[in-house]
């Protein structure tokens, strides 16, 4: 009898082993990051048919805050063949945020300025949706100022009262002048005014990985010049539209815009546990 009993325990064993579900971090939501440590010999990440980066085994998918909740698809390949990795993208709400802006045409471009604006557009998204060889991450990231941040990731913004896309970084406040540092080792794709990003720079940080920096009173940094972590690429300003002074700052991956500070951390926490 007690030999009946003992099969029966172990085949539970066996039986919850095999069910148990792929762990949802918090981070998974739209907007977030997915982090997976794929096996051995896998390659050729996707998401929503974009490459995906991975350092060593760790892979890491950037979610657009667009996404619906529910279960996604992460491709690879092992062995020459096409395997699925499921997970799953929980809700998150983001909070609201109400500015006034003084010059209205920052708020209401003119039509004078809509070709500009589109142009720039179209500029901007072919350097998100880039991907470049692999660049030398070591270091992990770091916050490019110091300072109060007075705007979160995934704000639903009204300018004047009138609804605006949701915000797609970080708002750092600082003083005019202040030095901005580069996150981390990078090519400089992009530097030039933007007509609402003022003077902005555009890093590539290779497989998808791109920063932004705008609002900049000057660039110190070249379209073509490699920049290492902690290098100052330019000065807090207020050019573009602004209330006031500050850096914005903003992590793009495989195309998809997504929360710096859960990026930065995830980063140099999986670099760490190395």
């Amino acid at each position: 009898m007690r030999n009946i009993y003992t099969r029966l325990a172990l085949t539970l064993v066996s039986f919850l082993t095999v069910v148990v579900p792929t762990i949802t971090y918090a981070t998974t939501v739209p907007g977030g990051i997915y982090t997976w440590r794929a096996p051995a010999g896998a390659s050729d990440f996707r998401f929503q048919n974009k490459p995906v980066m991975h350092i060593g085994n760790d892979v890491y998918v950037g979610i657009p805050l667009s996404f619906k909740p529910g279960q996604a698809i992460l491709s690879y390949n092992t062995n020459a063949q096409q395997q699925n990795h499921a997970f799953t993208v929980v809700a998150k709400t983001y909070s609201e945020q109400h500015l006034t802006i003084a010059n209205k045409a920052m708020v209401d471009p003119p039509k004078e300025t809509q070709d500009r604006i589109a142009r720039e557009a179209i500029k901007q998204k072919k350097l998100y949706n880039s991907f470049s060889t692999p660049v030398d991450l070591d270091r992990g990231f770091k916050l490019p100022l110091e300072g109060v941040t007075t705007s979160l990731f995934g704000h639903r913004r009204f300018f004047n009262g009138k609804p605006r896309s949701p915000h797609s970084g970080l708002d750092i406040a600082g003083d005019t002048g202040a030095p901005i540092q580069a996150a981390g080792n990078a090519t400089v794709v992009l530097a030039e005014p933007l007509y609402f990003n003022g003077n902005t720079l555009f890093l590539d940080h290779g497989q998808g990985l791109i920063t932004m920096y705008c609002h900049l009173s000057d660039l110190k940094a070249e379209v073509g010049n490699k920049v290492m972590r902690g290098e100052i690429i330019g000065l807090v300003g207020a050019t573009g539209r602004v209330t006031g002074p500050h850096l914005h700052w903003s992590v793009s991956l495989n195309g998809y815009r997504i929360d710096p500070s859960t990026f930065m951390q995830l980063l140099n926490r999986n670099l760490r546990s190395e």
